[in-house]
């Protein structure tokens, strides 16, 4: 009877960290998209918030070429994307409405707590990527950098006077890093 020999370090090991990396940037790319068309949907409809509802569909613009790029990428190196797409999408979309509905501060405490958890996300990636895959971690270098500009721009916007502030950000950033951990495995 043989055994089944454990994988070992090298080219599959890469090769399968690598399609951890691409789908869970992909999920998140699509829940981004989808938070910002719930927050969009909420503040189109409230007279008085046009100006934010542009700022929110342009963000979801920048997203959605991400999106775009990280949907060419898992195609290119054969990577399936998560199992749990669907469930992010309707998540996502929720937490953009909910957010939204408690104000435009709420909205933007919203986009700063993800915009945290995902430019540290990328920082580790792109470290983890230099040497390996320099074109790859140049894109998500260029890609980190729009996630600080959403960042700031939230700050600016007075994220940190959204009430109840600091519980909502840390509810946020912590349902982003379960997202995180089980898309890269599922």
């Amino acid at each position: 009877m043989s055994r089944a020999v454990p994988p070992r370090p090298g080219a599959a090991a890469s090769k399968a960290r690598l399609a951890e990396i691409l789908r869970v940037d992909q999920a998140g790319k699509l829940a981004a998209v989808h938070i910002y068309r719930g927050q969009a949907a909420v503040m189109r409809a409230a007279p008085g918030r046009e100006r934010i509802a542009d700022q929110l569909r342009e963000m979801e613009g920048h997203e959605q070429v991400h999106l775009t790029r990280f949907n060419e990428l898992l195609t290119e190196r054969g990577v399936r994307p998560t199992l749990m797409s669907p469930i992010w999408r309707a998540a996502a979309f929720a937490l953009g409405a909910g957010t939204a509905l408690l104000g435009d501060k709420a909205a933007h405490a919203c986009t700063e707590a993800v915009e945290t958890v995902i430019e540290k996300h990328y920082a580790g990636q792109i470290e983890e990527l230099k040497d390996r895959d320099p074109a790859l971690a140049a894109e998500l270098s260029q890609f980190r950098d729009d996630e600080l500009a959403h960042r700031d721009l939230a700050v600016e916007e007075g994220a940190h006077e959204a009430t109840a502030y600091p519980l909502l950000t840390t509810v946020i950033q912590a349902g982003c890093r379960a997202a995180i951990k089980i898309s890269e495995k599922i």
